[in-house]
């Protein structure tokens, strides 16, 4: 099988390796595609801690295709069942998963691509984030992720305001729900636009969804007292500092959102399956660049750059 490997910052191979073979309790994945995570992209840049070369379809987490082979012990699974899972080697041809990571997709989504890992990670933040009818919700950062979180928190009854840098954001956001889109342009004139949107109360909820220290200062401006900050944003790439002056003071609730056990990931990757079944959510649209795997490394730069209309790439096998 082909698998890409990291030679260094920025730098991809495509090497030929035998496939996997799964063991007890394992299936093997002939893999349709995988999305292209931000989390990938401190790795990419090479800091000290990274060493390369890296494993053959290490930092590939996204996956969904087809089962071809199973261990011993494996149940409720079938050969050729087509699947979401959750892998950690896809940027590869073949992947191994344990069965209890995987999700069989229903024939209804037979057309769609379906990186569970992050679908699944919108629908848990939106459960974490106890969204409601009546709510005033602030999203700050209208990529991927916000823009799935725009649609929930709509769909749940909640007025959306959306913060944004770019223009296409801004009008994906309107897209999706928002009631009301501020450009992520000065800082004191987004508080101040929110405070007239808000009656001077400020925001039930924030998600900050950009994983940068300014839109986490942002997000606790943005939050009334006794409201819920939530940290969706991926913040991996350094120590953070917050104002605990001004969360004391509020006595807000700061919630960070990020899951790490896998079966909690399983949960989301369900509900998300079964949104998107039911027609309660298309993630179509939102899949806006799709790459071969020898073009790995301009997928990983477009999800670092964010070019005019890019929102999420999707690497994908023939």
């Amino acid at each position: 099988m082909r698998a890409a490997v990291l030679t260094g910052p920025g730098q991809i191979e495509i090497r030929r390796i035998g496939r996997p073979e799964p063991g007890a309790g394992q299936v093997r994945l002939r893999l349709e595609g995988c999305g292209v995570c931000a989390s990938n992209l401190t790795p990419w840049a090479g800091p000290e801690w990274v060493r390369f070369p890296t494993e053959p379809g290490a930092l590939g987490h996204e996956a969904w295709g087809i089962v071809d082979a199973m261990g011993d012990g494996v149940e409720g699974l079938t050969l050729g069942d087509r699947v979401a899972a959750l892998t950690y080697k896809s940027y590869a041809e073949y992947d191994i998963a344990d069965a209890d990571a995987v999700v069989r997709l229903p024939d209804s989504l037979a057309d769609q691509p379906f990186p569970g890992e992050p679908l699944g990670c919108a629908m848990n933040i939106f459960r974490r984030s106890e969204i409601q009818a009546g709510q005033t919700i602030a999203i700050i950062g209208i990529g991927f992720l916000g823009a799935i979180l725009t649609r929930l928190a709509t769909d749940a009854g909640a007025r959306v305001i959306a913060i944004s840098r770019r223009p296409f954001s801004l009008d994906l956001a309107r897209r999706m729900g928002a009631a009301e889109v501020i450009p992520m342009e000065d800082h004191h004139a987004i508080i101040e636009r929110v405070k007239e949107l808000t009656g001077g109360t400020f925001c039930d909820r924030v998600i900050e969804a950009v994983g940068k220290q300014w839109p986490l200062d942002l997000g606790g401006e943005l939050t009334r007292e006794r409201g819920r900050l939530i940290v969706a944003g991926y913040h991996q790439d350094g120590p953070r500092q917050v104002n605990m002056w001004l969360w004391n003071w509020r006595g807000i609730d700061v919630i960070n959102a990020h899951e790490r056990d896998p079966k909690i990931y399983m949960q989301g990757i369900r509900e998300a399956i079964d949104a998107i079944a039911l027609g309660r959510l298309d993630p179509r649209s939102l899949y806006t660049h799709s790459y071969p795997l020898e073009r790995l490394d301009e997928a990983l730069n477009a999800t670092r750059d964010r070019p005019d209309g890019f929102l999420k790439a999707l690497v994908t096998f023939q």
